[in-house]
């Protein structure tokens, strides 16, 4: 019986126990949450196993609460930071090293849209970062030694210009009279240095009929245009993958040309020729600006040389510098390297074929229908004027012979004054070849330096 008493006893107490415990579990979360209370509640198992996956859960709880606010701080100053460092690179190192290029381009749009235009030398304009683009526009500013105001109305001008010709047309589907420009233009294309080094010949001395070449000169501007046109796109400025110098140093968009003045009279030009002459200066100086290498004037009579001096007192340093007289045309070749010399024509030193056999040119067409309209248009005016004649006007036709044989005889009974005007202009002829007096000589050369000026002009 003694050893039953201790039995009885310890249910009595458990349940105390179990209150306690009951107790301490309904405290355990409150001890969770305070990791300093903790201690107190490991005193039972039951309190472990509960705290340890609420506790578990708080850890989970606590990075994500954390994570959120890292996260959101960065993303708000990352775009303020990157924008400066992005605009950097958008200005190409040109734009700054090129004085005035970069206000051309923030003119360019407004340019383009006023001329509703947008083709320059094959080249389709677009922004700062086109390179053939900036060549083009490199030009234009070079062309007017850094005036920005300059450059644009040049710019506006040469793209109203060719919208309204289409000189690109002039090559494509222009046909040219053969009679009045057959013999005048040429165009032949050399390599050089992994690039094409194109030439452009005028022969002046080749012009048969005075009037009829230079009679129309519009006609004549649009001939000369088309001739240019095709040796700009042998230059590809289109295909340009670097930008050029602006002082022009470094510039292989350029191209040589050779007028051959051989026979040509530099004295009293014809009225046809000058007029024709300033309508091209006034064409090629805005619309094809800084395209010129060199000029090279060959078969200029020696006399004449003074004049290429007389230039530097009216044209920049820049224009003369390209400027190159020779007199005598064959010795043409000796300017170039041995390769190229090689391939000029053999009429000026070279070993090439000549122009009319192998050069390029514009499309050409005989005049034949012109004339054969011309021939019908005559014949019917010779038949109106002898059938349509009155009968009242025969005596007039009768005494027609009576009056010309009395001119005769007039000119039989006065022979010195018919020969008198005969010899003033050989007289004149003479003065101007050997030289007389300094009047004379003075009254010449202002004339040349009048008639050279357009030359110059065109050479820009």
């Amino acid at each position: 019986m003694s050893d039953q008493k201790p039995v009885e006893q310890v249910p009595a107490a458990e349940p105390e126990k179990l209150q306690e415990a009951a107790v301490v579990a309904s405290e355990a979360p409150e001890a969770s949450d305070k990791p300093s209370e903790t201690p107190a509640a490991a005193t039972t198992e039951t309190t472990d196993k509960e705290a340890e996956p609420k506790a578990e859960e708080a850890v989970h709880d606590t990075p994500a609460k954390v994570e959120e606010p890292v996260n959101d701080a960065p993303v708000a100053p990352e775009p303020e930071a990157a924008k400066p460092e992005e605009q950097k690179p958008e200005q190409p190192a040109y734009l700054t090293k090129i004085p005035g290029l970069a206000q051309l381009f923030e003119q360019l749009p407004k340019i383009l849209n006023e001329t509703s235009y947008n083709e320059m030398w094959g080249v389709q304009l677009k922004d700062s970062e086109d390179v053939p683009t900036v060549n083009v526009l490199i030009k234009f500013l070079r062309a007017n030694e850094g005036n920005v105001q300059g450059a644009q109305d040049q710019l506006r001008k040469a793209l109203e210009w060719r919208k309204k010709t289409d000189p690109l047309a002039l090559v494509e589907s222009g046909r040219y009279s053969a009679t009045k420009y057959g013999g005048l233009g040429y165009l032949t294309t050399y390599e050089q240095d992994g690039r094409p080094l194109v030439f452009t010949w005028n022969i002046y001395g080749a012009v048969k009929d005075v009037s009829a070449t230079f009679g129309d000169s519009d006609e004549f501007v649009k001939w000369r245009a088309a001739l240019m046109e095709l040796a700009v796109q042998d230059l590809k400025m289109k295909d340009a993958t670097e930008v050029i110098d602006y002082d022009g140093e470094k510039d292989p968009y350029q191209m040589i040309q050779v007028h051959d003045y051989l026979n040509v009279k530099f004295l009293r030009m014809d009225p046809a020729v000058r007029a024709a002459t300033k309508k091209t200066i006034d064409v090629f100086s805005t619309a094809y600006p800084e395209l010129l290498r060199e000029k090279f004037f060959v078969n200029v009579p020696t006399i004449m040389g003074w004049m290429f001096s007389a230039m530097k007192l009216f044209l920049s340093r820049n224009t003369t510098r390209k400027f190159h007289p020779i007199s005598n045309g064959a010795n043409l070749a000796r300017e170039f390297p041995a390769a190229i010399a090689d391939k000029i024509p053999k009429t000026y030193g070279g070993k090439g074929a000549e122009l009319k056999d192998e050069a390029r040119t514009v499309q050409l067409v005989e005049d034949k229908v012109e004339k054969e309209d011309k021939k019908d248009e005559a014949k019917p005016v010779e038949a109106t004027e002898e059938t349509a004649a009155p009968a009242d006007e025969k005596p007039v036709t009768e005494e027609a012979p009576k009056e010309e044989a009395a001119k005769e005889e007039t000119a039989k009974e006065e022979p010195v004054k018919a020969e008198a005007p005969k010899e003033e202009p050989v007289k004149e002829e003479v003065h101007v070849q050997v030289g007389a007096t300094n009047t004379e000589q003075t009254t010449e050369k202002e004339v040349l330096k009048e008639e050279i000026k357009p030359v110059a002009e065109e050479a820009k």
